[in-house]
């Protein structure tokens, strides 16, 4: 895990980083061990007044995929830039008009060890047709978790954080100021 005050430098770099007119807005900037997903917002199309929902929606797509290829080059020269100064993979993502696309990002292999009732869990989504796999499977139940955990999860990241704080503030954390004594008050 990366500290809060890392975690806004990273997103100072990225703003300052990115061309101007490569966004509307950097709407999110997440990292892992492994990865950065840079996630920013474009403009949506202008369909006619009349458009159906299908042209709308068609016209949504368009613009993502105009965007990424249009793009490419200046995200590719960012990432290389940011993946030598930071040492992990960068992402790209937008929204456009509600809609979140993600382009090519990092799927990290992830080594764990289940007890036969966590196996039956996913043998059983792998047999209702949820999954394909048992390593399908379990992304399924992690995103199930993420989708209903996000305040529990914001929570646990924060108690890290003051975690983090209270450790800087220990006996290794170097010279400080010694309290006056009580007759110096």
């Amino acid at each position: 895990m990366i500290t809060g005050e890392q975690r806004e430098r990273l997103r100072g770099w990225f703003a300052g980083r990115l061309p101007d007119d490569l966004f509307e807005e950097l709407t999110e900037v997440t990292v892992d061990r492994e990865e950065i997903t840079v996630i920013g917002r474009i403009p949506g199309p202008r369909p006619a007044g009349d458009a159906s929902h299908a042209e709308r929606e068609a016209a949504v797509e368009g613009r993502i995929q105009e965007f990424r290829e249009r793009t490419r080059e200046a995200r590719m020269s960012v990432a290389r830039d940011a993946e030598h100064r930071f040492g992990r993979k960068v992402s790209w993502g937008v929204e456009c008009d509600g809609r979140r696309a993600l382009f090519t990002h990092v799927a990290a292999p992830v080594m764990t060890r289940l007890r036969q009732p966590e196996r039956q869990v996913l043998d059983t989504l792998i047999a209702g047709g949820v999954a394909r796999s048992r390593s399908e499977a379990l992304a399924w139940c992690v995103r199930l978790v993420q989708r209903h955990t996000d305040d529990w999860l914001t929570e646990l990241r924060e108690s890290l954080e003051h975690v983090r704080r209270v450790r800087a503030q220990g006996p290794d954390a170097g010279p400080e100021e010694e309290a006056p004594a009580a007759d110096e008050k």
